[in-house]
């Protein structure tokens, strides 16, 4: 069962392209009518969670991707001029924050809190619904930046209609997120290091052991209007792959706590084979951090080549029979350059851990 709706009763069923002989009054009702907000709601599958029943990181990912995608290319519509379809570029850092599981309905909201010129800020949240008691609880919060393309032509970057702020002190808060993903996605590159082939037979506990890829064929199913793929597809599989690492290397129930942030480099294209690849970079006592990295080469362009889409790491932890969090075994490191990304790793770490007691303290 799934179920895509607004939750206001209020808000009529309206196309996704506005009628070109609207007024200009007539799309500004539209625009108030659609609103900065979209509302998604459906109940978790077995096919949707791990053999225990804890649904993966990479549904609630996707979940809050369509959610945004429909908020902004709904809102990017709502002018004159090219239609255009909004497309994932960065994803900030998120964190789990409760598990959902098979048979809870996960509400995802997903409100469009700033615009510039040609980009969209989208703020996420999903709650987690026990339909038997009805007991709510937030599973996640996120924050996704996107660009409206073109249906003529991808490679145009449509401009943005302003939303309204409560005030400019909203309206400047957005401005500095704004500024800070942009300086950070310019700097950001895509990291380019190869996948060292394991030996034929690894040590247990090492970064060959747990290392895993896996490939896939984009089809339509996985696509926008414009055959590219969803960003909300591509971390679905990126997070599968890191929970495959993280299994084999604790052999135990495993589930994604964190998400870094995730830029997309370059679009992948219908047609394309993904190979998703995942290892092992850094092990605290409870929590494993896993390099996801995604290759892309053409079945139909062979001329293309393949180059690297998207990178990003997964943080993971180990649980019992009861949901209670484990320790992990240390990570056995082989050589320099795993030395040098296992102290990467624990840079990582060390400075989400003050950001997490710096939220904590500022909310008390």
């Amino acid at each position: 069962m799934q179920c895509f709706m607004p939750r206001s009763n209020k808000v009529p069923d309206l196309p996704l392209v506005a009628n070109k002989r609207h007024s200009k009054k007539g799309n500004k009702d539209i625009e108030a009518l659609r609103g900065t907000e979209y509302h998604l709601s459906r109940l978790m599958r077995p096919d949707d969670a791990n053999v225990v029943g804890n649904v993966h990181g990479g549904i609630i990912l996707k979940m809050i991707e369509e959610a945004g995608s429909i908020v902004c290319t709904r809102h990017c519509n709502t002018q004159n001029g090219d239609r255009c379809v909004a497309a994932l570029v960065r994803v900030e850092k998120t964190e789990f924050l409760s598990p959902v599981f098979i048979g809870e309905v996960a509400h995802v909201s997903a409100e469009i809190t700033y615009t510039s010129e040609h980009s969209l800020e989208v703020q996420a949240k999903v709650m987690a619904e026990n339909i038997l008691t009805g007991a709510m609880k937030l599973a996640n919060k996120a924050a996704l930046w996107y660009v409206p393309c073109s249906l003529q032509n991808v490679e145009k970057i449509t401009e943005v209609p302003p939303i309204k702020y409560a005030s400019a002190e909203q309206e400047e808060e957005g401005r500095k997120r704004y500024e800070t993903q942009k300086k950070e996605r310019l700097e950001t590159k895509a990291r380019t290091e190869e996948l060292v082939v394991p030996p034929s037979k690894p040590e247990q506990h090492t970064v060959g052991f747990s290392q895993s890829s896996l490939i896939h064929l984009v089809g339509p199913l996985d696509c926008t209007l414009h055959d590219y793929v969803h960003g909300g597809v591509t971390m679905k599989l990126m997070d599968e792959v890191a929970g495959i690492v993280a299994a084999r290397h604790c052999n135990t129930n495993v589930v994604t706590v964190a998400v870094d942030a995730i830029n997309f480099h370059r679009k992948i294209k219908k047609g394309s084979i993904l190979t998703v690849s995942g290892r092992l970079t850094y092990t605290s006592n409870r929590s494993m951090e896993i390099e996801v990295l995604v290759d892309v080469s053409s079945l139909v362009e062979p001329e293309i080549g393949q180059y690297r889409a998207v990178s990003a790491f997964f943080v993971f932890i180990s649980l019992d029979k009861y949901n209670r969090v484990m320790s992990v075994p240390p990570l056995k490191i082989k050589g320099e350059e795993e030395q040098r990304r296992f102290e990467e790793g624990n840079a990582r770490y060390l400075q989400s851990k003050a950001k997490r007691a710096s939220n904590q303290e500022s909310q008390q």
